[in-house]
């Protein structure tokens, strides 16, 4: 199965925020990476944020943060 991601979904999850917890209202990009190890093992969320978080795990894990800050200045939101 090929996967192409769109520009808007990674749009989204560059600026997309934690809603609750410890790390509320920041950028998935700034949760620390033994934060969404711990989700994987607990289980991610249902939906949309289960789905980021799964994706920023993945991004951690392969140094690929650079890629989300850049983006991030790149593509500034208001």
């Amino acid at each position: 199965m090929e996967m192409e991601p769109s520009r808007e979904k990674l749009l989204e999850l560059a600026f997309y925020k934690m809603p609750y917890g410890k790390y509320k209202g920041r950028y998935l990009v700034e949760l620390p990476l033994p934060y969404l190890v711990w989700f994987r093992q607990k289980g991610f969320p249902r939906g949309k944020l289960g789905e980021y978080l799964n994706t920023m795990l993945d991004i951690k894990d392969n140094g690929l943060e650079p890629i989300i800050w850049k983006i991030q200045k790149e593509f500034p939101r208001e």
